[in-house]
């Protein structure tokens, strides 16, 4: 049974069709990304899934569980982190996290463990006594994600974690959700930064005008969109004719020569480079240099979206 189940789900804001027939699974230990310009749908369907919604039609559930039909035991299996923090002034660290732990109704006795635990994994713990309004923007993040740990959420429903954060803090809140992923949690995460998400998501989701343009993992994406793979050799020794061979190679589409360099053009297939490597062998050739460009998450969201909005 997957973790999140959405079937042709739509969402309404009076006349705004704002989600507009998506589904998707995503199975226990993955992390999916949520992609798409603002006002694509992202933050209403994570919304829908943390109860937040529930006027929607189609089927949307956790565990097996119906959002719909049952938002109390929803809420007690995610962890939902909003795109914004709101404002406790008047609340430390300690205080914040106590006040939650007993909203998620966990037992006295516990609160104190549970906190620390939490604080410990989010490294927070020298923050304990510090007032929350005085925390800096990343700190705020780490915060609230030790604030939706403390119930022990199978499901963690983040929207835009990395929103305003400077690079250090954007590694940090990187670093924090891989270790989470190595704990087994479940993960849905929508976010701009695309590159980001590349290194961390086992599959993503491409969403525009509230319609789910591509789903899968990079490499499915990119192999839905026929783009090219472009890999850098350098051969000893390798002459005109060595390049005109490499040029008959199946799944070879230019063959460029650079200064130092060569730069072999291939439609990409999940054996390209591979079989690639082993045609050059084949040559003869003596390879000092194997270098597959890294998939660009840029290249397929500009070349599936076209900045619609719902």
């Amino acid at each position: 049974m997957p973790v999140v189940s959405i079937e042709h789900l739509h969402v309404h804001y009076g006349p705004i069709h704002a989600v507009r027939g998506i589904s998707l699974e995503i199975p226990q230990g993955e992390v999916y990304g949520f992609i798409g310009p603002n006002g694509a749908g992202k933050s209403t369907t994570i919304k829908v899934l943390a109860t937040l919604l529930p006027n929607f039609t189609g089927t949307a559930r956790i565990n097996g569980i119906d959002v719909a039909a049952n938002p109390r035991a929803i809420r007690e299996q995610i962890g939902y982190m909003p795109d914004f923090f709101g404002v406790y002034e008047d609340l430390n660290v300690r205080e914040y996290l106590h006040f939650f732990a007993a909203a998620y109704r966990i037992p006295r006795k516990q609160r104190k463990t549970v906190v620390g635990n939490v604080l410990e994994l989010t490294d927070l713990t020298h923050k304990i006594s510090d007032q929350v309004d005085s925390l800096s923007r990343g700190m705020k993040q780490r915060l609230a994600l030790a604030r939706v740990l403390l119930h022990d959420p199978q499901l963690l429903l983040l929207d835009e974690p990395a929103s305003g954060l400077d690079p250090r803090a954007r590694i940090e809140v990187r670093e924090l959700l891989k270790a989470l992923t190595e704990m087994g949690k479940t993960i849905l995460i929508s976010s701009h930064i695309l590159h980001e998400l590349a290194h961390l998501c086992t599959r993503v989701g491409i969403i525009e005008a509230g319609q789910m343009v591509a789903q899968g993992s990079l490499e499915d994406i990119y192999r839905q969109l026929q783009l090219m793979r472009i890999v850098h050799v350098r051969l000893v020794g390798a002459d005109e004719a060595v390049l005109e061979k490499i040029r008959e190679i199946e799944g070879v589409e230019n063959v460029e020569q650079q200064v130092d360099r060569i730069a072999i053009r291939l439609r990409d297939n999940p054996a390209a480079v591979e079989t690639l490597h082993e045609s050059l062998c084949s040559l003869g050739v003596r390879i000092h240099m194997f270098q597959p460009e890294a998939m660009d998450m840029e290249t397929a969201f500009m070349k599936l979206t076209e900045g619609k909005t719902a």
